[in-house]
């Protein structure tokens, strides 16, 4: 992913949630279904782009990513929220709501 891609994804109005990740890692497959239900329930409020940690490895590594899954949620180039490990669907909604209204 190139730099001004990034910053064209994460510039956005709509909340924007990052998920890195790597194909071999466990945790991020059990999160893959949470997400999906999440985009469905909120549709079009949000945008949800998945990165590959082994495939951007500059840009985990300038973002601080120390094991995956991580979650960020921008909005406005703006981080406003960041979880490690499987997050639950409650967690991501409550954080997600709190930027949309």
């Amino acid at each position: 992913m190139s730099k001004s891609s990034f910053q064209d994804i994460i510039n956005s109005a709509t909340p924007v949630l990052l998920d890195f990740h790597a194909d071999w890692c466990g945790p991020c497959k059990a999160q893959a279904p949470i997400l999906k239900q999440l985009k469905s329930q909120m549709g079009d409020k949000i945008r949800i782009v998945k990165i590959d940690v082994d495939r951007n490895q500059p840009l985990a590594s300038k973002l601080g990513i120390r094991s995956i899954p991580t979650l960020m949620i921008f909005q406005a180039g703006e981080r406003k929220w960041q979880g490690m490990g499987v997050q639950n669907l409650g967690v991501l909604k409550q954080q997600l709501e709190k930027l949309i209204e």
